[in-house]
């Protein structure tokens, strides 16, 4: 590292920037505040989220930034819905009667106080329609008025041009299964859950989806209940549906030529909810660039605030603190603003430091800002988004999935040598973390976006840091556990704040705006899929553990 800051230090550019200027104490005060007890785990709609913004919007100001949320402010309203579904709720498969949180969690989209529904069942494989990749799990059959009942992910795959080999497309994210199922015209959609297919466990879904959801509020058809059975549950509906098991369910679902089939058992349920209007906001601030001709553009910051605040049915530790996820990407985002406004020279376009609401219930904040933004959409050149760090010291390299798919690419790259970063693949394709938060809706509208992660490969104490990295998958993310310590290590964010500012720095002052490259998409023919099944069937078992 020393050799690195000494070529900073040798660098007018980037000395005269600010960047040295970036702290890590600093970041570890803003963490510790926000993943502090007295926030409440920063819950959407309650005392807590409040907190949060008024704080972010305090320290902005304080970091020389200026408002830049609605008439004047720094917050940009964003009105939900929550939904929560209630003890009492019922789940029901022929005489099979599920318990909520136990075996099954959900949330009622219709968003009424109380939902009934009874219909046959239907399994549908992965429920994907993609005609790009030949393949259709609603092929033939009329599932109108039905329950769907279905795996997360896609058919398993090693060739790029077959669902992106390893890499999840979007027809492999939940949210796709229940939009597709709607547009099907079913009832309800089920997921049966199993850790390879989710790529996390039960405990991670139950503590997602058993608490207040929030969406915008609806406007046209919905379904009545979007839910996951666990896989034990699983397994018993598997039985009572012709002995099955989930296993073979599964291989069904990913063997080419699969047709969905009637489970030959009713699903119904009964869905209480409470319902409520919230009132949530995005923070804004915003660092006017230097040239009057470009300084309307914008490079655009981002990170949410929100975590899972408190789980009123829980024992013990009840308070979600969030404080890798993600206190860690706000506090990270703090210190980039004061770096732009304490600048002596600032970049030729401004820069919009956004923090989101609701990321947790499905980039709700993320995807209001893409449909009233503060900046024009035309006019934002980058979204560099931040989320989720970790306190085990210094990284080797970065993963900046999708970055590659833009016109700043080769800049991109020559910043990640300026820091001696490797830009890395990322390590779990399979999981779809590019879908998965605030930057996808920006990257879905047509802007290039993408977040900034700190990679695997550990400067000291590798094998140490990579085994407690592990550990967090496990044991803290979306638990209480994810609480701040005083022996957390935070050179890491320090040294991937000052990356991300000069990412940055350089869109702000290039020639043009950042553009996404055009993506080619080709249909996979009859004789090509053919060819493929026989590698896909043994992805298929290399996948399943």
């Amino acid at each position: 590292m020393g050799k690195v800051l000494l070529r900073l230090a040798l660098c007018p550019a980037l000395l005269g920037w600010g960047q040295t200027d970036i702290s890590g104490e600093r970041v570890r005060a803003h963490v510790k505040f926000l993943a502090s007890d007295l926030l409440e785990g920063r819950g959407v709609g309650v005392r807590g989220g409040e907190l949060a913004t008024e704080y972010l919007a305090a320290q902005l100001a304080v970091a020389g930034a200026k408002p830049a949320g609605v008439n004047g402010s720094w917050f940009q309203p964003v009105a939900l819905v929550g939904v929560h579904t209630q003890p009492g709720s019922q789940l029901k498969a022929g005489a099979i009667d599920f318990q909520l949180l136990t075996d099954f969690v959900g949330t009622a989209p219709t968003q009424i106080a109380q939902e009934a529904f009874e219909a046959d069942a239907v399994f549908v494989g992965h429920g994907i329609s993609a005609p790009e990749f030949g393949w259709d799990d609603y092929a033939d059959v009329n599932v109108k008025g039905k329950t769907v009942v279905l795996f997360t992910g896609e058919p398993p795959s090693e060739d790029p041009a077959f669902f992106g080999g390893r890499a999840l497309t979007y027809y492999g994210r939940w949210t796709y299964k229940y939009e597709q199922a709607l547009r099907q015209g079913a009832v309800a959609a089920i997921i049966l859950h199993t850790t390879p297919t989710a790529g996390y466990g039960w405990e991670v879904v139950r503590n997602s989806w058993g608490r207040e959801e929030f969406a915008v509020k609806r406007s046209g058809d919905a379904l009545a209940f979007a839910g996951w059975l666990s896989q034990e549950a699983a397994g018993r509906l598997a039985n009572a549906a012709g002995g099955k098991t989930v296993d073979e369910l599964l291989r069904l679902a990913d063997t080419r030529g699969f047709r969905a089939f009637a489970m030959g058992v009713k699903i119904g349920g009964k869905i209480i909810s409470k319902v409520r209007d919230i009132a949530t906001r995005n923070v804004a601030g915003i660092v006017h660039g230097s040239d009057t001709a470009v300084a309307a553009e914008a490079v655009i910051y981002s990170a949410h605030w929100d975590h899972l605040g408190i789980n009123d049915r829980a024992e013990g530790d009840r308070i979600y603190n969030g404080a890798v996820d993600n206190a860690t990407g706000c506090g990270m985002l703090l210190e980039i603003a004061r770096a732009w406004a304490e600048a002596k020279v600032k970049p030729r376009r401004s820069a919009l430091f956004v923090f989101m609401a609701a990321e947790e219930s499905g980039l709700r904040g993320s995807e209001y800002y893409v449909r009233q933004p503060l900046i024009p959409l035309g006019q934002t050149s980058l979204v560099l988004n931040f989320d989720s760090y970790f306190p085990f010291g210094r990284v080797k390299d970065v993963v900046l999935t999708g970055a590659e798919r833009t016109t700043f690419w080769a800049q991109i790259q020559d910043v990640a040598r300026r820091y001696e970063l490797t830009i890395s693949p990322d390590p779990r394709p399979e999981q779809g973390s590019f879908f998965r938060s605030d930057h996808f809706p920006f990257a879905k509208a047509g802007v290039p976006a993408f977040s900034v992660n700190g990679g695997s490969t550990f400067v000291a104490n590798a094998e140490a840091s990579a085994t407690r990295l592990k550990e967090y998958g496990v044991q803290s993310y979306h638990q209480p556990s994810d609480e701040y310590r005083d022996d957390w290590d935070f050179s890491n964010m320090e040294y991937l704040a000052r990356f991300g500012a000069a990412l940055g720095q350089e869109a702000a002052n290039a020639d043009a705006l950042v553009r996404l490259l055009p993506v080619e998409t080709k249909p996979v023919t009859l004789a090509k899929a053919k060819a493929g099944k026989k590698k896909a069937k043994r992805a298929a078992r290399g996948r399943r553990k």
